[in-house]
């Protein structure tokens, strides 16, 4: 009893795995159309950019600074501060200054009396060499010094104008109506101009128009042009969107380490005041724009099959032809190559101009399970 019992559970399991391995082998020699992760191509808008990154900037940015030393007396202005032009934003003290003004009007003084007193004596000498009293030699001296006394005149009138404006150069006024974004000197700070003109206060123009300086490498700089409109982000608002058109390509190009770059200048709008100086720009320059074309995702034209027996050809495109890629549709389950013709991509969708995908195939993006493990993990144990 015992071993009929035996035989017959050996039997089973003898035609139990047999089944299964039939079932396996039955279901493996066909690929499912589960076994694929597709798309379906279908018209849509493509817009091809670049990207890169700037740094906003004030259309005009004037750097105010001092002429003449001395120390900060007085402060009219200070961060974020509306100024108008000619509107005082400091005062240095002018102690020594106005010194030194007052020390040259009286060296003014002194050869204006100096110019007089030659010039009379000048007249003297002319009524006496009419007489025959003096000689034409005695003439001429005293007309050189009365020549010296006109120049020493003009030298001292020339030291005070000088003097009078390194006055007014103690009062530090706006050149521009703009904003004061930057204030380097506090109250006491004593500032020398002797060999650099120390820089006070700086003062953007205008910020409800700003632009952004860009380094565009040199691969992508034929690409760009005069009016080419551009999309960016900033990192204070990552949720929003402005724009802005290319206002100039500098030609100076700039190398680091065998790294070529050329500088891009965008206009931006910034009316709302939301865009502050010195922010960084991601940048993306709108290159070419297709609305309405036929498009795929880019992982089907990455998509390449495992098994290539599996994989239905058709007729290869011609040599040399460029833009031609090969896309892989579902079709009764199996992948079938389908050679295109390519255009713009942006990174996400590639345009199809032409070739055997229609809107509405499934193109084939990649495969959900490898096969070949599916087979290395199927094993049976006999116990």
């Amino acid at each position: 009893m015992r071993i009929r019992t035996t035989r017959f559970i050996i039997i089973a399991l003898l035609l139990l795995s047999a089944a299964a391995v039939y079932w396996y082998t039955k279901n493996d020699d066909k690929p499912q159309a589960d076994s694929y992760l597709t798309r379906l191509a279908a018209y849509g808008d493509i817009v091809q950019t670049i990207s890169a990154n700037g740094t906003l900037t004030p259309v005009v940015l004037v750097n105010v600074g001092t002429q003449v030393s001395g120390t900060v007396a007085k402060l009219h202005a200070d961060f974020n501060d509306q100024v108008e032009t000619g509107q005082i934003l400091a005062e240095l003290d002018p102690a020594l200054l106005r010194a030194q003004l007052e020390q040259s009007r009286a060296s003014l003084l002194s050869a204006q009396t100096q110019q007089s007193i030659a010039q009379r004596k000048l007249g003297r000498h002319r009524e006496l060499y009419a007489q025959g009293f003096i000689s034409i030699e005695a003439l001429d001296i005293v007309r050189q010094e009365l020549d010296a006394a006109n120049a020493q005149l003009a030298v001292s009138k020339a030291q005070v104008e000088r003097d009078g404006a390194n006055l007014n150069y103690s009062i530090i006024k706006s050149p521009i109506s703009g904003v004061v974004i930057a204030r380097d000197v506090d109250v006491g700070q004593t500032v020398a101009a002797n060999f650099q003109t120390p820089v006070l206060f700086q003062i953007a123009k205008d910020l409800r128009e700003m632009q952004i300086n860009i380094s565009v490498a040199e691969a992508d700089i034929g690409l760009l042009r005069i009016g080419q409109p551009i999309n960016f982000t900033v990192d204070a608002y990552p949720n929003g969107a402005y724009t802005g058109r290319v206002k100039q390509v500098r030609l100076n190009p700039t190398i680091q380490e065998n790294v070529v770059t050329y500088n891009v200048v965008a206009m931006v709008n910034n009316v709302d005041g939301s865009l502050l100086p010195g922010m960084t720009a991601n940048i993306h320059f709108v290159v070419d724009q297709r609305n309405n074309v036929l498009r795929v995702p880019n992982a089907a034209l990455r998509y390449q099959p495992k098994d290539s027996e599996s994989a239905a050809g058709e007729s290869q495109p011609p040599a040399g032809q460029p833009g031609q890629s090969v896309i892989y549709r579902l079709t009764d389950g199996r992948p079938v190559a389908a050679y295109v013709t390519t255009g713009i991509t942006d990174g996400h969708f590639t345009e199809i101009a032409g070739g055997a995908v229609r809107a509405g195939d499934a193109v084939i993006i990649r495969e959900k399970i490898d096969k070949k493990d599916a087979k290395s993990k199927f094993r049976f144990r006999m116990f």
